[in-house]
């Protein structure tokens, strides 16, 4: 008979701001988080508490791992259209509050993909969308797909670059907060993209990571000569810099985090004690611990267990 253990099911909805501007009122409420303990935990519930009241709600409980998913998809009927995501994690205790965080940048710190804004000022940002997309599901090999967008915006002045990142980038509502929550609490945070290091640098900087790195545009005469320095960093890049990382800070795998959403984070999300597919292709959040859809990247936070008073603004 398998031996019951404690579980954490943590409900996370969008902000407040979020719900406010919408016009409807917060998507988490008592009468939900009510119904889902009857359901699934009614003699087994161990606790629950609210995070971050209307946003993020949690219960401790105890239950077999075999039966979690069958839990899972409980409470995801009982959530029905409410725009609320549903994630079941094993009760870590303290190593619940995890020590590094791995972050891709492109559609997961930031809100845009890079090369697709690039290719928006060399007037092919529809073939160069459709590649990124094809390959973020995991379809073409990373390092080919990057090699032909990149041959395509060959000529390119390199000014462009600094324009996308002042005038198009947009950072990810609850970034600066899961960083600097994290750094405050004594986590190495790494920003790990398949992008370029132009920007990772200024994007790291901003939204305050400690470590970054990507791949390099190589640039003659003040132009994108249409080619990528090798070796190219992808998939098993991300997983190493999550490895080294780690190591050099003495960190166990099962006290890191890891979040990304195409197919080239699988590796650093499948190895991280909690990885995070976040508003992902459907082949990174099938395979993730945990999903996020809804929520901003606060929620992460509250994965960890953090209260919105602990979060750092």
């Amino acid at each position: 008979m398998p031996q019951p253990q404690a579980q954490v099911l943590i409900l996370t909805a969008p902000d407040k701001a979020s719900a406010s501007s919408s016009g409807n009122g917060p998507c988490l409420s008592i009468e939900l988080t009510d119904t889902i303990k009857r359901a699934l935990a009614k003699d087994t519930c161990l606790g629950e508490r609210w995070l971050a009241p209307g946003e993020a709600w949690e219960m401790r409980f105890s239950s077999p791992a075999e039966g979690i998913e069958s839990l899972k998809q409980q409470a995801a009927a009982i959530v029905g259209k409410h725009p609320v995501d549903v994630n079941i994690l094993p009760d870590d205790g303290p190593e619940r509050r995890k020590k590094l965080l791995i972050a891709d940048m492109d559609s997961t710190i930031i809100e845009q993909e890079c090369i697709d804004e690039i290719a928006d000022f060399a007037g092919v940002r529809e073939k160069v969308s459709g590649i990124t997309e094809r390959a973020m599901r995991g379809e073409l090999d990373f390092a080919d797909a990057l090699r032909e967008r990149a041959g395509l915006l060959k000529g390119l002045s390199v000014d462009v670059l600094d324009e996308i990142i002042d005038k198009h980038l947009t950072i990810m509502p609850g970034a600066k907060a899961l960083v600097a929550t994290m750094k405050a609490n004594g986590a190495t945070t790494a920003l790990v993209s398949g992008g370029f290091t132009h920007f990772t640098q200024q994007i790291a900087s901003l939204v305050g990571f400690e470590h970054n790195q990507a791949n390099q545009l190589t640039i003659t005469d003040d132009h994108l000569a249409g080619t990528v320095g090798d070796p190219i960093l992808g998939k098993q890049a991300k997983l190493d810099a999550l490895n080294h990382y780690a190591l050099q800070k003495g960190i166990p795998l099962s006290a890191t985090l890891a979040v990304g959403d195409g197919a080239n984070d699988l590796a650093m999300i499948r190895a991280a004690g909690l990885g995070v597919a976040y508003r992902a292709k459907p082949i990174v959040a099938v395979e993730a611990k945990a999903s996020i859809k809804h929520g901003n990247l606060r929620a992460l936070l509250y994965l960890q267990g953090y209260t919105e008073a602990e979060i750092v603004v």
